[in-house]
């Protein structure tokens, strides 16, 4: 083979053979990497290999841009992606190109929302080409590519990497939620065991650290040449250790021949010359073969498939360093360590690099003029040879900079709570130099300074917030964070930022501002209030807090306080505004996906309900949601959610009832149907063992709460009635309930409720169960609350008369049970308890309980119709005061009609001769209205 590499080749055979004592996969691979570098570097169109987030690469991009000046420049991003370019100047660094989809055709829908995102920082080669194009009159930037929507339909069946979740607190990390990420020139080996070899013999802990040292480090002031021959050898290698046969590797060259054709279909388009154009790429995809790779016309195409009919919307998302570490698994604190070896290496080598016009923060430097083009170079000459077989040029110690290290980071520490001095400052610094030795470099690197400094300065337990090592990386660079810019948001998130300004603070700062609303004494903070109240539903707990004031029906608040930490959740404000224009319209979105998805109860469409009446104020909406709940309820088959059901619409039928003249039409319905519903699914409710007590409860709670309002509207009592006595429960806890339903009714008069206690306290072999009898009473006290006394001396009896094996076990279960599932119950039973039982201490001794006092009442005395037209009506017809006395559980005889009068008048006259002043009060005050007394004299029939 002839060429510029073919020495290289022939030396590297010949060791294959050495090594290996004959042919074999080793000479094939060193070969094959060699001929691919002589490959790429034939190409007409300039192929430009990059590692991501890499400082060399960076700089080797700034000199290139400024020795080629290209006039098109091919970069390796989703093509759809291309119009959020221009915004990155309204941004601080680094940011996200997103692309988000909630609404999913094409794609299973359970994997919504689709949110992908491209990290961009300053210290990367991708940044630097973008800057020169967009400020250089007459470049082109084209992004070739695969879409956005190709990603998710080129993505693995088990789904692409998403990035760990962030620790707990550590929101800086996960700045990019859950989306997937994509990156320009992913350069890290596929083979595992290559990746430990070369870890083990680089002594090194992660693959960031071996990058830096034997990538990073010796190409940092490397000419071009050199730089782009390694670059190619090095993605050759990873590539042909990769093993073929998996799905990221077949993706990986589609991804090569869609971008191949997207770069023939704009030349052909343009007539662009080859010579005047750069292809930026990953090293991986630098060193492809595949046959479509190439700007020869006569290449083939490869057959890009249609879109799905998904709707992308785009924008701009803040992001970080150690979101950008975490998103792509890298070492912590690597980037911002790429970002400081940046930095240092722009001032060595005294480079201007390229910056977008208006750019924010980053340091401001002097931008130079393009010098002329360079003339093209005479071909491609070989620099692999003197590099490979060159020794590692290693830098020499540094002693100011790394004594600078050591004294900041004990400074750091103390600030931070450890007890660091100045010793330990000397031994960081001889820690640093020894590690360094150890691991074959005369200069200590950043990662050798983090080792020494968590050796010397840790301790077993962290004083504060941080530890060593995140002191480390703040000392090296920070975890810089990166804000888009008001004119780069998205139009909802630039509303929020307007609607809120009366309130004088800083959105944009990442910490919490305390915002003060008086809306007395400023009622145009009223519109802030509400908006604030909106994306407190709408946005995560943190980000907009109330510290003082609610929102609930019927309260109004003259005062509010808010801490806002709108910086932080910048993304989240961002995402709103892919849903909508403004934040009315995602909340209505948001209520109306709540209410219509597959999983919705009548309770998720009630709290819709309340969120649309506190929040958006929209009758048409409420009624929508109203509708929809009155379905929901026809159609639900169990009564899991009665508690909440029966919760919300109380709090709602009092507000309807307080502020509106009459009921909403679906409130109506809503009681209506919910009557009929649920006294149909009561007798299978009391018999199931998985409907449990409190559901029971609240249903019961339902049909007798809502029962005057349903039988208004038509409801028949008879439902219930028949409902009631159909239901036979086995459990003791839900047979006291039914015996509390039937005494409400009417059907169980409270005189045999009693008894029934008392025969079950009474029966040994039932006391083991009593505790859940009382369970059941307790529940009760929902749909029956006049039940309190009776549950007050049930639990009083259980105490006093429950052996010890059975009531202590018991009493844990009791207490759970009212906190869980009867909260709202306690009161109840401890005002009816604060009546029942003394107030004093010293009252106790001589207290008999209620239920222990009462004396069987005297022989009812015959019953004497009072005399008059009244008495001669009741006597008339005794069948409605029998019914009456029935109800209230009193037994007496109706005496004969001729013994009216008796002892009864004589205690009367009695009474009134005691007593002459009411008497003579009586007789004035007819007296001076004559017509009264005629009236009562009728009345009496007198």
């Amino acid at each position: 083979m002839s060429g510029p590499f073919a020495a290289l080749r022939a030396q590297l055979l010949d060791a294959a053979e050495a090594l290996t004592g004959g042919p074999a996969a080793l000479p094939e691979i060193l070969a094959g990497i060699v001929d691919d570098v002589d490959h790429a570097l034939r190409e007409p169109l300039e192929i430009f290999p990059v590692c991501h987030h890499s400082p060399s690469s960076a700089l080797a991009m700034v000199r290139r841009l400024r020795e080629k000046q290209p006039r098109v420049i091919y970069l390796e991003l989703c093509e759809d992606l291309a119009p959020l370019l221009t915004e990155l100047r309204n941004c601080r660094l680094p940011v996200a190109l997103q692309a988000f989809a909630a609404e999913l055709e094409g794609f299973p829908p359970e994997s919504a929302p689709l949110s992908l995102i491209a990290p961009i920082t300053e210290a990367s080669a991708e940044y630097q080409a973008i800057a020169y194009a967009l400020e250089t009159p007459g470049v082109e930037l084209v992004l070739v590519d695969r879409s956005s929507d190709h990603v998710f339909q080129w993505q693995p069946a088990t789904g692409a990497a998403r990035p760990e979740p962030a620790t707990a607190g550590d929101t800086d990390a996960d700045l990019h939620g859950d989306a997937i990420g994509v990156e320009i020139g992913d350069l890290r080996p596929r083979f595992a065991e290559l990746e430990e070899h070369l870890l083990h013999h680089g002594r090194v802990r992660h693959w960031s650290e071996w990058w830096d040292q034997y990538v990073e480090q010796p190409l940092a002031g490397a000419d071009h040449d050199t730089y782009r021959q390694v670059m190619v050898l090095i993605g050759s290698l990873f590539r042909r250790l990769a093993p073929h046969d998996t799905r990221e590797y077949a993706s990986d060259e589609d991804r090569e021949r869609h971008m191949w054709t997207r770069i023939r279909e704009h030349l052909a388009r343009t007539g662009a010359d080859p010579a005047d154009c750069l292809y930026v790429c990953g090293a991986f995809h630098a060193a492809s073969r595949v046959p479509e790779a190439g700007s020869d016309p006569s290449a083939p195409d490869f057959v890009i498939t249609p879109r799905t009919g998904t709707e992308w919307l785009y924008g701009l998302i803040p992001s970080s360093h150690s979101a950008i570490e975490a998103q792509f698994a890298l070492a912590p604190g690597s980037v911002s360590i790429a970002a400081a070896t940046w930095e240092k290496a722009l001032g060595r080598s005294r480079l201007s690099p390229f910056r977008l016009a208006g750019q924010q923060g980053g340091r401001k430097r002097a931008t130079k003029a393009l010098p002329p083009p360079a003339a093209a170079g005479a071909g491609v000459t070989d620099q692999l040879t003197a590099y490979l077989s060159a020794p590692a040029a290693l830098d020499g110690l540094d002693e100011e900079e790394l004594r600078g290290w050591c004294v900041d980071i004990v400074r750091l520490a103390r600030r931070n709570g450890y007890l660091a001095s100045t010793a330990d400052a000397i031994a960081v610094f001889e820690t640093s130099i020894l590690l360094a030795g150890m691991r074959g470099r005369a200069r200590p690197t950043p990662y050798d300074f983090q080792d020494a400094a968590v050796t010397c300065i840790e301790k077993e337990a962290v004083p504060g917030r941080r530890d060593v090592r995140r002191l480390c990386e703040i000392l090296l660079g920070g975890d810089r964070i990166g804000q888009v810019g008001y004119a780069a948001m998205p139009p909802l998130a630039r509303d929020v930022h307007d609607r809120l300004a009366p309130l004088g603070l800083n959105l944009e700062q990442r910490t919490i501002q305390r915002a003060l609303l008086d809306l007395a004494a400023r009622p145009e903070l009223a519109a802030c209030s509400q908006l604030l109240w909106m994306l407190r539903y709408l946005l995560p707990d943190h980000a907009v807090r109330p510290i003082m004031g609610s929102r609930r029906l019927g309260e109004t608040h003259i005062q509010e306080s808010w801490d806002l930490d709108l910086g932080r959740h910048q993304r989240t404000i961002i995402e709103l505004g892919y849903e909508g224009v403004t934040v009315e319209q995602v909340l209505e979105q948001r209520l109306r996906r709540a209410a219509w998805e597959p999983k919705a109860t009548a309770a998720t469409a009630l709290k819709a309900v309340e969120h649309s009446l506190l929040l958006l104020r929209s009758p048409r909406l409420t009624d929508e949601l109203g509708a929809r709940a009155v379905e929901l309820l026809a159609a639900e088959r169990s009564v899991d959610e009665a508690p909440e059901v029966l919760r919300r619409i109380r709090r709602l039928l009092a507000h309807y009832r307080a502020a509106t003249p009459v009921l909403p039409g679906w409130c109506e319905r809503f009681v209506t149907g919910g009557y009929a519903h649920y006294c149909t699914l009561l007798p299978t409710a009391f018999v199931e063992e998985e409907t449990g007590v409190r559901q029971v409860g609240a249903m019961l709670g339902f049909l007798f709460g809502m029962e005057s309002l349903a039988l208004s509207l038509g409801c028949d009592r008879t439902q219930l009635d028949l409902a009631v006595r159909q239901s036979h429960p086995e459990a003791p806890v839900k047979i006291a309930l039914l015996w509390a339903a039937r005494h409400h009714l009417g059907a169980l008069p409270l005189a045999e409720l009693r008894a029934r206690v008392d025969e079950l306290l009474a029966n040994p072999l039932v006391v083991p169960a009593f505790p859940q009898y009382v369970s059941g009473f307790v529940q009760a006290l929902e749909p029956v609350p006049r039940l309190a006394p009776f549950v007050v001396e049930t639990l009083s009896k259980a105490f006093a008369q429950l052996p010890d094996p059975v009531l202590l076990p018991w009493l844990p279960t009791l207490i759970t049970t009212l906190r869980t599932h009867a909260a709202e119950l306690v009161p109840i039973l401890t005002r009816e308890a604060g009546r029942t039982f003394p107030g004093t201490l010293a009252a106790l001794s001589s207290w008999t309980p209620p239920w222990h006092a009462r004396t069987p009442p005297p022989a009812a005395p015959g019953i004497r119709p009072a005399p008059g037209a009244a008495g001669a009506l009741l006597a008339a017809h005794p069948d409605t005061t029998d019914a009456m006395a029935a109800l209230l559980g009193c037994a007496g005889e109706w005496s004969p009609p001729g013994a009216a009068g008796g002892d009864g008048a004589d205690a009367a006259a009695e009474l009134l001769a005691a007593h002459p002043e009411t008497a003579e009060a009586v007789g004035v005050l007819l007296a001076a209205h004559p017509e009264t007394a005629e009236a009562v004299g009728v009345l009496i029939g007198d």
